[in-house]
């Protein structure tokens, strides 16, 4: 199975680093198969920020409908809390969600949450490992399928080039994350 189509236009600077089919979830007759790509961001040290976008294949098939994309919304928050904790992002705390517009016009508006963590980070020097604020966006919607996007990116200055701040980078991300689409029709390869 694919996974969805990445705004190439906005990913200068970010370098693909893995792509993956996994299932999330089995009970009984109903499968979630995920499609996943995930970017990092190519000029940054850690921790380094990173985004990603998957589609999802419902077995049996299934439309997107209100109970399913609860069920969705639920299990994507919780295996985001597990992919933030892979990349050693600890005390993660839910800081608010809303809605959002995305840029295919097939896709229903997005609920988007906001989570903040601590990444630690374990010196080089010698000296004492430190904890580095991290914001993470998570946002989920529905086309004929569902599609998932978000990322992290550290929110100390210090993390950040000349000329780039995190604000620049929370914006970065969000206009990924509105431009992921599914793949054409005709192009999908779900298998």
């Amino acid at each position: 199975m694919d996974p969805p189509v990445s705004p190439a236009d906005r990913l200068d600077g970010w370098r693909r680093v893995a792509e993956t089919t996994d299932r999330p979830f089995a009970a009984g007759p109903v499968s979630v198969t995920a499609s996943t790509v995930r970017y990092e961001r190519a000029d940054a040290t850690a921790p380094r920020p990173f985004c990603f976008a998957s589609r999802l294949r419902i077995r049996p098939e299934t439309a997107p409908n209100a109970a399913l994309t609860r069920l969705v919304e639920r299990e994507a928050r919780s295996g985001f809390r597990d992919r933030l904790a892979e990349r050693d992002i600890e005390a993660v705390e839910r800081r608010g969600d809303r809605e959002i517009a995305v840029d295919d016009p097939a896709g229903s508006r997005a609920t988007l949450w906001t989570f903040r963590g601590d990444c630690r980070i374990e010196a080089d020097d010698g000296s004492d490992d430190r904890d580095v604020p991290v914001e993470a966006l998570l946002a989920v919607w529905a086309t004929d399928e569902y599609l998932l996007a978000g990322g992290a990116y550290p929110l100390a200055a210090d993390a950040y080039p000349a000329g780039r701040s995190a604000e620049d980078a929370r914006r970065e991300l969000l206009g990924i994350v509105r431009g992921v689409r599914s793949p054409p029709r005709e192009e999908r390869d779900d298998r």
